[in-house]
């Protein structure tokens, strides 16, 4: 009975060098980032503890927190930390995103390869969308 389905397609592992020019389905890029988004939040937790403290502290400490996005931190110019916070911002807005996305996906048992496709690309386009606009607010645009 097999046979007469055809040969069975063969899968084979892509090469270091082809990571580049591979095409990675729109779930596969939003699964990637999801890891990285985590790492980024996990790595730059004690920047996000100091930000949350200087900036509830005290009446001193919330200026020193607001002149670390106009004057810089530890020699670092402002617009560097802005940077820096603007990806700390992606990082957890995509991270939720795409976690919303996933527990969606669970309790509603929609794994269907259509609905995985439209659910990534919304993940990635309302992360970004999102991103833009508190970036925007971040470095002054309004």
């Amino acid at each position: 009975m097999a046979s007469l389905r055809g040969p069975r397609p063969v899968h084979r592992n892509i090469h270091v060098t082809q990571i580049l020019s591979y095409r990675l389905p729109p779930a596969g890029v939003v699964s990637i980032l999801h890891r990285i988004s985590g790492a980024v939040m996990f790595l730059l937790l004690p920047l996000v503890v100091w930000l949350f403290d200087t900036s509830v502290t005290s009446e001193v400490s919330y200026e020193r927190f607001r002149s670390a996005f106009s004057a810089g931190l530890l020699g670092l110019p402002a617009v560097v930390v802005k940077l820096v916070v603007l990806g700390l911002i992606w990082a957890y807005l995509h991270h939720f995103i795409a976690g919303v996305r996933h527990l969606w996906m669970d309790a509603t048992h929609s794994v269907t390869r259509q609905q995985g496709h439209s659910s990534a690309i919304v993940t990635l386009v309302l992360s970004v969308l999102l991103t833009l606009a508190l970036g925007a607010k971040l470095f002054g645009l309004y």
